[in-house]
């Protein structure tokens, strides 16, 4: 666990590269809950080799106004303008939805996974909001369903 403040990432926690040879500049912030941002970035990182293109952000510890706030600061520190939210309804998606009226060309993706932040790492030479959504079809095409006949109400659902 990090001894950070609330809204501020500890050192290494970020997803951006503290620079160097074969870092990303951040294309976009990853905003969830507990060490979600991290952890998906971490992999993006290891899976694909792209360094610093995202900026990571928890929302432990804050309030909607806290998260508002920190998210704010975040896009006008990098100039980011692509927002991955781990829920759709969840807090950071709301904080986010309200940036949107003040920002009219914010682009918000919820719901992010692997493959969606993979292929938006991979699609640098598009424009922040086709990677966006080019980003969002691979996520949603990504999801799958392996086995489980007759688990939804059939024979062989557990209903006890």
């Amino acid at each position: 666990m990090s001894s950070s403040a609330p809204g501020e990432d500890a050192p290494g926690e970020s997803g951006a590269s503290p620079g160097g040879e074969g870092a990303d500049p951040p294309r976009a912030l990853v905003a969830g809950h507990g060490d979600f941002a991290q952890g998906i970035i971490s992999a993006v990182s290891q899976i694909g080799g792209r360094v610093g293109a995202f900026v990571g952000m928890s929302n432990a510890g804050m309030g909607a106004a806290e998260i508002t706030d920190a998210m704010r600061s975040h896009l006008d520190e990098s100039g980011i303008g692509v927002i991955f939210t781990d829920l759709p309804a969840g807090s950071m998606t709301i904080a986010a939805r309200r940036l949107l009226r003040e920002r009219p060309g914010l682009v918000v993706v919820t719901g992010a996974n692997l493959a969606t932040l993979l292929d938006f790492a991979f699609h640098a030479h598009l424009a922040p909001s086709a990677a966006a959504q080019h980003a969002a079809e691979k996520g949603r095409a990504s999801l799958t369903v392996a086995g489980g006949q007759g688990a939804a109400g059939g024979e062989g659902a557990g209903g006890g």
